[in-house]
């Protein structure tokens, strides 16, 4: 399975960015999908999953209300909408897919594919 991200950037703090990911190969049997951060220094953070029918889908509380994950089945391609971004939302973003995982794809160690990261940077 090959992940490729797209669409981070910098973004005045309030501004809005939709991340996409686009999944290719042997995706049968993939269960969920999920976006996570990083910064340096840091431990890779949850923000948010789908599953792979796009019927369940669960947010870290940093992010709730403010990004929405959502996924396109006809083109194999899962994108998070980020509005009123904070300056704390600042970091590399990573999509990132599995067969297996437990909770709500929340753990990152689980994951087995991963896209490329791409760059968010809100500035104040």
């Amino acid at each position: 399975v090959q992940l490729q991200a797209s669409g981070g950037g910098l973004v005045q703090a309030g501004g809005s960015l939709r991340l996409s990911c686009a999944a290719s190969g042997r995706t049968f049997g993939i269960q969920v999908m999920s976006w996570f951060r990083q910064n340096p220094g840091k431990e890779r953070e949850f923000v948010a999953s789908i599953s792979w029918s796009g019927g369940s889908r669960y947010y870290a509380d940093s992010v709730k209300g403010r990004f929405t994950i959502s996924r396109d089945n006809a083109k194999n391609t899962v994108y998070l909408q980020m509005n009123s971004l904070k300056p704390e939302d600042t970091a590399v973003y990573y999509c990132a897919a599995t067969r297996h995982y437990s909770g709500y794809g929340q753990y990152w160690i689980e994951y087995d594919y991963w896209g490329q990261g791409t760059q968010v940077t809100v500035s104040s």
